[in-house]
């Protein structure tokens, strides 16, 4: 099992060690996601810590959507490496294996909690295809890499790149976060010395 999927399994534990931790807050308190937090008068119930009990929803609803998009991550990434027509190297422009790919950007820069940095994206990758982009698409600008990223927010791309001379690949899924755009990296563009 490769390492990335690893990473996402992790993570979806953590999500679900949290959300059950959530839920020990609610059953402290005799209450549910869906239980009132009023008495028939609509005055607040004095039987539960109501500030506990309203944080800890929030927070398994904001769990929850995390817990869906990890799963939607380790499904694509379970069908790269068993799904034979997915695994095999789309035929894009002529290049029809790694070998035939060429970087065509550089991570310049990766900011700490971005989308990048759980995909586990490293300053000075090597960019060989994002998602369907390939050098012959890419050309001299990365205009057409922003295109697929606004294409495909919130959805798993596979990205193929070169780190420190060995191919890897890796499943992003652009997305908002705390920070500026969908990556949470600096992408330059790259030509061979």
């Amino acid at each position: 099992m490769s390492a990335d999927i690893q990473q996402l399994i992790a993570r979806k534990e953590s999500i679900e060690r949290t959300i059950a931790a959530k839920g020990e807050i609610l059953r402290d308190n005799n209450s549910t996601m869906q239980s009132p937090l009023v008495d028939a008068e609509g005055f607040p119930r004095a039987d539960i810590d109501i500030y506990a009990v309203r944080g800890a929803r929030v927070r398994i609803i904001e769990l929850r959507n995390d817990l869906k998009q990890v799963m939607d991550d380790i499904s694509v990434a379970l069908q790269v490496i068993y799904d034979p027509a997915k695994n095999a190297e789309p035929a894009v422009n002529g290049a029809s294996t790694p070998d035939d790919l060429k970087p065509f950007a550089r991570v310049d820069g990766v900011a700490p909690g971005s989308p990048a940095t759980e995909a586990g994206l490293l300053r000075e990758d090597l960019i060989l295809r994002f998602g369907p982009l390939t050098h012959t698409d890419a050309g001299s600008t990365l205009q057409p890499l922003a295109k697929v990223v606004g294409e495909n927010e919130n959805r798993p791309l596979r990205v193929s790149l070169l780190r420190e001379g060995s191919p890897k690949t890796i499943i992003f899924t652009p997305r908002k976060w705390d920070g500026r755009g969908l990556l949470g990296c600096h992408i330059v563009p790259y030509s061979a010395p």
